[in-house]
């Protein structure tokens, strides 16, 4: 250690800015893997793989926008009876409004307001309803059935399909 009344010499202190500029080089370096031999292992010319091309939903989003009475099953018995329900609800509708960018404005799970989500295909020929990301992520809902009139959804995410189970939305009559 130095008194407070000795400096240190020139020499040190070169000697010190030289280890911490080496230091802080050798650590960005592995950071970017440009320099094998520290943390950041050999990185070669070979990339990540791009990826895949989004596949667009067979189900266009002017085909959902609109009013809709809403409910819900756990068993599939149930399906016809929860149809009758959520057809009744068209006093109260479950609307869904036309995104910005070309998506569709609904609720995620758990989530009170409403936010555009995308409609998304999959090489299973599946279609998905969700924020941006590949189709079937967390917090997608498949699409189960459209037919125009019934749509069928139920969410990905294990817990959320859990609690609310197969959603049932019936297209309201176009208000006299």
């Amino acid at each position: 250690m130095f008194r407070t009344s000795q400096r240190p010499s020139p020499v040190a202190a070169v000697n010190l800015l030289a280890a911490i500029g080496a230091s802080c080089l050798l650590a960005g370096c592995g950071s970017m893997g440009g320099f094998s031999g520290f943390g950041g292992g050999a990185q070669t010319t070979a990339q990540e793989p791009a990826s895949a091309p989004e596949i667009p939903s067979t189900i266009r989003a002017e085909e959902l926008v609109g009013r809709w009475g809403l409910a819900a099953y756990h068993d599939v018995k149930d399906r016809a009876r929860t149809e009758a329900a959520a057809k009744g609800q068209c006093k109260q509708p479950y609307v869904i409004g036309q995104g910005a960018t070309g998506g569709v404005v609904m609720h995620l799970p758990d989530e009170a307001t409403p936010q555009e989500l995308r409609l998304k295909g999959s090489q299973s020929g599946k279609n998905y309803i969700g924020p941006a990301g590949p189709a079937g992520g967390e917090k997608d809902r498949e699409i189960v059935s459209f037919d125009g009139r019934v749509l069928q959804t139920k969410f990905i995410d294990p817990d959320a399909n859990s609690r609310y189970g197969t959603m049932v939305y019936v297209r309201c009559a176009p208000r006299a």
